[in-house]
């Protein structure tokens, strides 16, 4: 616990513009990011160029370079950045179904593509628009599915960091999946 309230410290430190406290902090949740971002990239096809590590960082560099965010806790730093990560899935994924509407005139570096499929592209946007959609009815819900589905938490993880119970979770699982499926169907 003692890790978890050093985090938390360090969180709103960085938030209070301590710069010092963002060197002290990223080794202490590295092991999670790469976690978070190994699930999401699970997730994509096989072949992808954008490695575990790649979506870490990208999500970190939004995160720095935007707006200060008042971080309350590491469950908030924690649904952030996975947010932050399926956003960055989410606009390759854009841009690849532009690049199939014909808007593929601008030249891209091949180690900047990310390989998804056309219908794993169509799949992602349409889940993130239900998902959104579903954060409007219940944000809980929503970073419910969040954290399982693109955070790749188990059950109970997800019950800690939003201090809830775990037959919770599951129940909230169970009706937002339903609806996910109801909205894009």
């Amino acid at each position: 616990m003692a890790h978890n309230d050093q985090i938390t410290d360090l969180l709103k430190a960085w938030s209070r513009g301590d710069h010092e406290a963002l060197a002290k902090l990223l080794p202490l949740v590295d092991h999670e990011l790469k976690r978070i971002a190994h699930a999401f990239m699970l997730k994509e096809r096989v072949g992808h160029s954008l490695h575990t590590s790649a979506l870490v960082q990208e999500a970190l560099a939004r995160l720095i370079v935007g707006d200060p965010i008042d971080w309350q806790s590491r469950k908030h730093f924690y649904a952030i950045i996975a947010r932050r990560m399926r956003h960055i899935l989410i606009e390759h994924a854009r841009a690849r179904l532009a690049a199939k509407r014909g808007n593929r005139a601008e030249h891209v570096n091949v180690d900047e593509v990310i390989y998804l499929s056309i219908e794993m592209s169509e799949e992602l946007v349409l889940l993130d628009e239900a998902l959104t959609k579903l954060a409007g009815v219940d944000e809980r819900k929503a970073m419910i599915v969040e954290l399982l589905h693109f955070g790749g938490f188990t059950i109970d993880e997800v019950a800690a960091l939003l201090e809830l119970s775990p037959t919770t979770v599951q129940r909230d699982w169970r009706f937002a999946r339903s609806w996910l499926k109801r909205e894009i169907s």
